[in-house]
């Protein structure tokens, strides 16, 4: 036994040497392992959750943006748009409403000039004679709203359309007392192009 050794020790706590033994306890290192085990392990948990999370929310937006463009009616082939008549398949009667002298066969000749068919010019019947106080009145039957009447009121700014019982294709344009003269053949035909063109699909956000 070493001079070292205190007395009633021996064994395994015999002093040899130099070396000393130890008298506190070994450190739990298992312990510490799996608690730094688990806590990787809840990490990865936890990331694989938040990932998961905004896929399916991210996921849900992109089905949803999909759903949308599908039903969006731009999506879809449009109808076709329906043909306006040309001005030469259109037969106008001119007549003057005005106490003014010579408008009715001024503005015939200028429609005329502009490629319409011209009817009937003259004084308007008693039931419109200096009754109208606008620019003038478009008359016509009742399909003529959907075509002639937008291409002839292109003419002149203001005018009002009206319908009739007539069967025939003709209409007429009844010149009212805040007539002047027709919109020049430029504006005319912008108006025109305008018309003619289709309308913008609606958007979808």
């Amino acid at each position: 036994m070493s001079m070292l050794t205190p007395p009633g020790l021996g064994g395994k706590y015999r002093i040899t040497g130099d070396k000393y033994p130890r008298m506190r306890r070994p450190r739990h290192r298992r312990r510490l392992v799996l608690a730094s085990l688990a806590s990787v392990v809840t990490l990865g948990l936890a990331g694989w959750g938040t990932l998961q999370l905004i896929d399916v929310f991210t996921g849900d937006r992109t089905a949803s943006a999909a759903d949308r463009r599908a039903d969006c009616p731009s999506a879809k082939p449009s109808a076709s748009v329906k043909a306006l008549p040309k001005p030469a398949r259109i037969t106008v009667n001119v007549y003057n409403a005005t106490p003014r002298g010579g408008l009715a066969k001024a503005a015939a000749d200028e429609l005329k000039k502009r490629g319409f068919r011209i009817g009937k010019v003259g004084n308007a019947s008693a039931a419109y004679d200096k009754k109208v106080p606008g620019p003038g009145i478009l008359l016509g039957a009742p399909a003529a709203t959907k075509g002639t009447f937008p291409v002839l009121g292109t003419q002149l700014t203001g005018v009002t359309p009206k319908t009739d019982a007539r069967k025939t294709a003709d209409v007429d344009l009844i010149l009212g007392t805040a007539f002047k003269k027709l919109d020049t053949p430029k504006a005319a035909a912008a108006a025109l192009a305008v018309l003619n063109k289709p309308a913008p699909a609606p958007s979808c956000g």
